[in-house]
């Protein structure tokens, strides 16, 4: 299981969201390029980027930041906010983007995403954000009453590289994970699923290798990274396979 460490872009600015309310913002004085450099030092494989203000309003307007991020990395980016196009996406990668998330778009219009799946295959990740259990969008401010398990069984005959499923009422927490919301996930899909949103420990992190076997690839931190609450570094040798062999799962986990 893969740590994927998160930047939110707001005006070029790396920020944190409580719960995904814009009102309940957090700025972090490290330039977004700069912070990324530092998490790809300290062991990082994949950056994961949210370009907010695009997801709130559709618009990009953070593409010198992450072409700034781009050159000055050199692991995977995913990214995610506002793509709603087969043009904005192969805008994304022609400046190195590894991977794009699709989000607003994917339930607004699941035949284009079935289309980029196809003509970029491994390449579209679906993002699908949920508050109790129901699928939020444009920067989840618009509430709909889509079950997240829905979605998931629909989009898994599509050619995607993975899910992103991030539990709002946990994101920006720092205080756990919603693991009936991952294993009702895992249970109904063979992609590879990343999980998002309550981290705030190591603790967190262990709780979580009991999923690993069932398909859960990679969980995205942000806030309990940049409140130091433990460090990438530390976090993959938790992770290790070496270090796995360590700690005593539960063997009649049923996921």
């Amino acid at each position: 299981m893969k740590l994927i460490p998160a930047i939110d872009l707001m005006n070029g600015k790396c920020v944190r969201l409580f719960k995904g309310d814009f009102n309940k913002r957090k700025d972090f004085s490290k330039e977004p390029h700069e912070q990324a450099q530092f998490w790809e030092s300290e062991g990082a494989e994949c950056i994961h980027i949210v370009d907010l203000d695009a997801a709130k309003s559709g618009n990009p307007s953070n593409d010198k930041t992450i072409k700034e991020i781009v050159k000055t990395i050199n692991i995977p980016i995913q990214i995610g906010g506002g793509i709603r196009s087969q043009e904005r996406i192969e805008q994304l990668f022609s400046y190195g983007i590894d991977k794009v998330i699709m989000g607003t778009s994917a339930i607004e219009n699941k035949a284009l995403v079935k289309e980029l799946s196809n003509k970029f295959p491994g390449r579209i990740i679906v993002g699908i954000d949920a508050k109790e259990g129901k699928v939020s969008t444009r920067g989840w401010l618009e509430q709909s009453n889509i079950l997240a398990t829905d979605l998931v069984k629909e989009f898994s005959s599509f050619k995607i590289s993975s899910f992103i499923v991030t539990d709002i009422n946990t994101d920006g927490t720092l205080e756990g994970t919603n693991e009936n919301f991952i294993r009702n996930i895992l249970n109904i899909t063979d992609i590879p699923v990343i999980a998002s949103g309550g981290i705030g420990s190591i603790s967190d992190l262990l709780s979580l290798i009991k999923f690993e076997s069932f398909g859960l690839y990679g969980v995205i931190v942000g806030k309990a990274l940049y409140e130091n609450k433990f460090t990438i570094n530390e976090a993959n040798k938790v992770l290790s396979s070496e270090r796995l062999t360590d700690i005593e799962l539960n063997k009649k986990y049923q996921a």
